[in-house]
């Protein structure tokens, strides 16, 4: 099993940046992809950023040039580096690792609020 814990989410105002982290324990040998999720009240959580142990991207549309995912030499800690951040942004943030053989594995979440 691995255990993910995430932190960084606060209160931002419109157009500041924010740091998410997310640090790995346990059996860190199983992790392949790590990313982000998000989910905002009333709606679906929504894939925002991943990346492979190869170090390879891939970033939901909507954040596109204002985040960017990154992850440590031992590949056991995931960051999420949100800037021009927006309203609509403003979810709980989800660290995900994928795991084998025991699948996605996920974190508690941390609270990001952006403010107008």
């Amino acid at each position: 099993q691995v255990q993910l814990v995430e932190s960084g989410g606060d209160l931002v105002q419109l157009g500041g940046s924010l740091r998410l982290s997310c640090a790995a324990s346990g059996n860190i040998f199983s992790i392949n992809d790590m990313g982000w999720y998000r989910q905002a009240p009333g709606k679906e959580r929504e894939l925002v950023a991943t990346i492979s142990s190869g170090g390879r991207t891939y970033y939901a549309d909507s954040v596109k040039g204002r985040f960017t995912i990154s992850r440590d030499n031992a590949k056991t800690t995931v960051y999420l580096q949100m800037n021009t951040l927006r309203p609509e942004d403003t979810a709980v943030y989800y660290c995900y690792a994928a795991t084998w053989p025991s699948g996605d594995q996920w974190g508690r979440g941390t609270q990001v609020t952006v403010s107008s």
